[in-house]
C-alpha cells in the first residue's frame, strides 16, 4: 500500500519593518490559505523601534510562526518574541521538524546590525545537524547569497549562504534583505531559492 505524504504549506515573507498593517493582511492571507507555518525571515521592526501586533496577528489565527533576526533587531529581541508569545520558535542556529520536513536558519546582515559570514555559516550549520537526516529541508537566512541576482542592489551577497547552499542542499532557501529583489527566483543546483523580502511566497514542500 502506497501512503501519500503530507505536504506542508508556507507562507515566507521578511523586512515587515513594524507594519502591523502589513503584518493583519499577512495572517488574513495565511487563514484564508490554510497555511501550516509562517516564516519570517528576519527585519520585523525598524531599528528595534517597535515589536507590537507583529506576531500576535499570526498567533491569534492559530499559525505557527518561526523567525530570525535580520540587521534591524537582535537575537534577544527575537528571542524576546517567542517568550512572549506560544507557537513561535526562534531558528537562528536552530532548527523545526514537521512530518518529513526540516526548516533551519540563521539571520543577520550587513548594515546597522553586521553579522560576520562565519558567524552566519556557524548558526546554519548548528541547525542543519539537528534535520540532516530530513528527507526535505528548508534554510532560512536574512542575509541574500553571494552571486545572486539581488546583487543588482549594489550590496553584495553573503559568501557564507552560498557556501552552506552548496554543503547542505537545501531544497528551497528562503532569504529577504534587498526590499527591491522581493519576487526574485533563482537556483543552485537542487536548491530552489526565493527571495521574499517584503513579496509574500507560499508554497508546499
Amino acid at each position: 500500500m502506497i501512503t501519500k505524504k503530507h505536504k506542508t504549506k508556507i507562507l515566507a515573507i521578511g523586512d515587515i519593518h513594524g507594519d502591523t498593517g502589513l503584518v493583519k493582511k499577512l495572517a488574513q492571507k495565511a487563514k484564508k490559505e490554510h497555511v501550516d507555518l509562517v516564516i519570517l525571515a528576519g527585519d520585523m521592526t525598524f531599528l528595534e523601534s517597535s515589536i507590537d501586533n507583529l506576531i500576535g496577528p499570526f498567533i491569534k489565527a492559530s499559525k505557527q510562526v518561526l523567525l530570525i533576526p535580520g540587521n534591524h533587531e537582535s537575537v534577544a529581541t527575537v528571542d524576546f518574541l517567542v517568550q512572549m508569545y506560544p507557537k513561535t520558535k526562534n531558528i537562528h542556529g536552530y532548527s523545526f521538524k514537521k512530518n518529513n520536513l526540516g526548516i533551519f536558519g540563521a539571520g543577520g546582515g550587513d548594515v546597522i546590525n553586521i553579522t560576520p559570514d562565519k558567524e552566519i555559516f556557524n548558526a546554519l550549520q548548528r541547525g542543519h545537524e539537528t534535520i540532516k537526516n530530513m528527507e526535505k529541508k528548508i534554510m532560512v537566512t536574512h542575509m541574500h547569497h553571494k552571486g545572486s541576482q539581488a546583487e543588482f542592489s549594489g550590496f553584495a551577497g553573503s559568501k557564507a549562504v552560498t557556501r552552506a547552499i552548496k554543503k547542505f542542499c537545501p531544497d528551497i532557501l528562503i532569504s529577504a534583505h534587498i526590499h527591491e529583489a522581493g519576487g526574485l527566483q533563482e537556483k543552485i543546483g537542487k536548491t530552489e531559492i526565493i527571495n521574499v523580502s517584503r513579496n509574500p511566497a507560499i508554497f508546499e514542500i
